[in-house]
């Protein structure tokens, strides 16, 4: 039996005064469907989702949502006008007996819903956005870079919510472990088509270079057959006659189907060059201590970092990763304990504020106007690691069209004010590089000449981000600050740092065990699954069920004290019944889990 779609989209064309962004785009999307929707910065990715969301009108074409369906969608920067706090907001659509969901995905989603939205920063209001639609359950949500502004922690919760969830789900992002662990298909959007692949992100960057290599070859053979067409029109042309007139307008053909092939955006050419090497001892520090307020930061940590260490700090948001950079490269000073910095050091920052960009300057003006990159004289030229160059030329390199030269900052996309401070910052030469979420909002080929950039890079690199995939990549020691002051070296990346981390708490209770979610780490579960005669899927699930028992337990209680209200039934029986329904459903839930995790429990002990 055919199943009823949940959503289609038939001969949808768009365009914004220029070129079509899209034209004929057809597409369906099925009942518990989980799509990663990529493609580079600036091809529509978001405003296609907008199209799915219903936001966006296209200029021709049909968006068909089934009877009952409801859409969700997440969008980058919500508006939360007309509400004075962010849990004001994230219950708004919900009926007061359900807003206790609200709390639940609060507290993984690590924000508190009474704070006034007067008062939140940007990252705390798209979790109130991802959480307002969690919270709603609709059976299609739409995820606009749900992981930005999420740590690590955060992120394994939500991808926890995100596998168990019944509902069919639209994924953007540029966290790789996060879509290779949720995604069973993959839209591609690319000069305006979107194609669609039966299988998840894993499989997408094999698909993509066969597709552009297929591509190449066609338009390898289309020219040799235009300059063979071509050599005949001019060798024969006192011989013609009119029966070789077909031919001719077959070789127009051939070249109008030439000029209307969409040329491939190339990859930013963006490359650090390090300055004369540093010392061998690049910084030493001694038994810092730091507290803020009535938060310890640092207590006691000592590490010693030399030339070309890869240094990855990591930890929830707010533990302090920024701030023991800022002790480590000299910007403040430890409360105690001493830092010694080598010599020779030249040092660049990218920080996760974009702090380095003013919104009111253009893109020719943030480059001409820095003094680090200031030409004497000359008005369209940068000094590029002691180089002069062109402003346009420079821009180019970094995938900025000439058009976009004397846009304002505050004009681009997140991705592109990442690429903007690159920019800034690979124009200084220098042997000390310190990369503070560098990973936000960047396309996937991006990424890995970002990774590969790291890889080559002569000096010393020290890395903050909650980019699994990322970590593992680029990074030869993890530091992790998990609270209180406790900030612990560990060997290798994100996924050997989590293998340690279990390896030292094998003697603890399995209902304290916590998975991070990542493709990485799931090795580390299948060896564990092996070693307790569990399958993987099954050690996954053990892993699992403290979580998904805890929950029950808190929607449960807050079910009951909603019922205890005293003129509830009386007053309004139909919630009284809502919730007497919910509170049961709750129950029966919670003692399957408990059922399921006995068993498991038992066998593994076993």
């Amino acid at each position: 039996m055919a199943r009823i779609p949940l959503l289609q989209l038939t001969d949808i064309s768009l365009g914004f005064g220029g070129d079509p962004l899209f034209s004929d785009l057809s597409l369906v999307v099925q009942p518990a469907d989980r799509v990663a929707l990529v493609g580079r910065n600036g091809s529509g990715k978001s405003t296609l989702m907008k199209v799915m969301a219903g936001l966006i009108e296209p200029d021709n074409g049909a968006r068909i949502v089934s009877p009952g369906v409801r859409v969700g969608y997440m969008e980058q920067d919500p508006d939360l006008s007309g509400f004075e706090t962010l849990g004001d907001f994230a219950s708004s659509e919900l009926d007061p007996i359900e807003s206790y969901k609200v709390d639940m995905v609060a507290e993984g989603l690590k924000f508190k819903p009474e704070t006034l939205i007067s008062a939140a920063s940007g990252g705390e209001k798209r979790r109130a956005a991802l959480a307002k639609l969690l919270a709603e359950e609709p059976q299609l949500m739409l995820l606009d870079e749900p992981t930005n502004h999420l740590d690590i922690e955060a992120i394994a919760w939500l991808e926890d919510q995100l596998r168990s969830t019944r509902a069919g789900f639209i994924l953007i992002s540029h966290d790789r472990a996060f879509l290779n662990a949720l995604t069973r298909a993959t839209l591609w959007v690319d000069r305006g088509k979107v194609r669609r692949l039966e299988e998840g992100f894993e499989a997408f960057e094999g698909w993509r270079d066969k597709t552009w290599e297929d591509e190449d070859s066609q338009r390898h053979k289309l020219n040799r057959l235009i300059k063979s067409e071509a050599k005949w029109a001019v060798e024969g042309i006192s011989a013609r006659r009119t029966r070789n007139q077909g031919r001719l307008r077959a070789l127009g053909d051939l070249k109008e189907q030439r000029s209307g092939q969409v040329k491939r955006q190339g990859a930013a050419a963006m490359a650090f060059d390090a300055s004369p090497q540093s010392g061998r001892k690049v910084i030493e520090a001694e038994n810092l201590t730091m507290r803020y307020d009535d938060k310890q930061i640092l207590s006691d940590f000592s590490i010693k970092i030399a030339r070309g260490d890869r240094v990855a700090f990591v930890g929830p948001n707010g533990v302090g990763k920024t701030t023991l950079l800022k002790i480590l490269i000299g910007d403040i000073e430890a409360d105690s304990g001493t830092v010694k910095r080598g010599t020779k050091l030249q040092t660049v920052v990218f920080d996760q504020n974009r702090s380095q960009l003013d919104p009111n300057m253009t893109l020719w003006d943030s480059l001409t106007g820095d003094p680090d990159m200031r030409v004497s004289g000359k008005a369209d030229q940068v000094s590029v690691r002691g180089v002069p160059r062109h402003v346009i030329g420079y821009l180019k390199d970094f995938l900025f069209d000439e058009t976009r030269a004397r846009a304002p900052v505050s004009s681009l996309s997140g991705g592109e004010k990442a690429r903007l401070l690159l920019a800034k910052i690979m124009a200084r030469e220098s042997n000390l590089l310190v990369l503070d979420e560098p990973t936000n909002d960047l396309d996937v080929e991006t990424l890995d000449l970002l990774q590969d950039l790291i890889g080559e890079y002569d000096g010393t690199v020290l890395l903050v981000s909650h980019d699994r995939d990322f970590l593992d990549r680029v990074t030869q020691t993890t530091i992790a600050m998990e609270g209180n002051g406790n900030a612990v070296a560990y060997a290798g990346g994100w996924s050997d740092y989590r293998a340690q981390r279990q390896e030292e708490a094998k003697a603890a209770p399995v209902a304290k065990s916590s998975g991070s979610g990542g493709s990485k780490n799931a090795s580390t579960s299948k060896s564990a699954a092996k070693s307790n005669g569990l399958s993987f899927v099954e050690q996954h699930r053990l892993e699992a069920l403290p979580k998904e028992i805890a929950r029950f337990e808190a929607e449960i209680t807050k079910l009951e004290e909603f019922l205890a209200a005293p003129d509830l039934f009386t007053d309004e029986p139909v919630k009284f019944q809502k919730g007497t329904d919910a509170l049961l459903e709750r129950h029966d839930a919670l003692a399957k889990a408990e059922e399921e995790w006995m068993k498991l429990a038992e066998r593994a002990e076993a």
